[in-house]
C-alpha cells in the first residue's frame, strides 16, 4: 500500500486551534489504531504538521481527510498530499 507524505498549513491562530485540538488528535487516535496514520506531528517553529500515511490511493486519503476535525473547522489553509517512496526505515515496503 503506497505511503504519503501529508503537510497542514494551519490558517488558524493557535488558540483556536487549541479548542479543537482534542477533537483532532482524538481523530488521529482512531487513523492510528486502524493501522491508516503511521506518524504525526506539528513542525517546530511555524503553524504546519507533517502527516505520514498508508492509503490505497491520494483520493481515499483526500477524503479521509477531509473528516479532519480541524479540515472540518476549516482551520488548515493549505493541504498537500505527496506520495512517499520511503527506503529506508520503518515505513519502507
Amino acid at each position: 500500500m503506497p505511503v504519503y507524505a501529508v503537510n497542514y498549513f494551519y490558517a488558524a491562530a493557535e488558540e483556536h486551534l487549541a479548542e479543537v485540538r482534542p477533537q483532532h488528535r482524538a481523530w488521529l487516535t482512531t487513523q492510528l489504531e486502524a493501522g491508516n496514520l503511521l506518524a504525526s506531528g506539528p513542525m517546530v517553529g511555524y503553524p504546519a504538521a507533517l502527516l505520514i500515511w498508508r492509503a490505497d490511493d491520494v483520493e481515499a486519503l483526500s477524503a479521509l481527510l477531509d473528516q479532519d476535525p480541524f479540515d472540518q473547522a476549516n482551520m488548515i489553509g493549505e493541504r498537500t498530499i505527496s506520495e512517499w517512496n520511503a527506503i529506508f526505515g520503518p515505513f519502507s515496503s
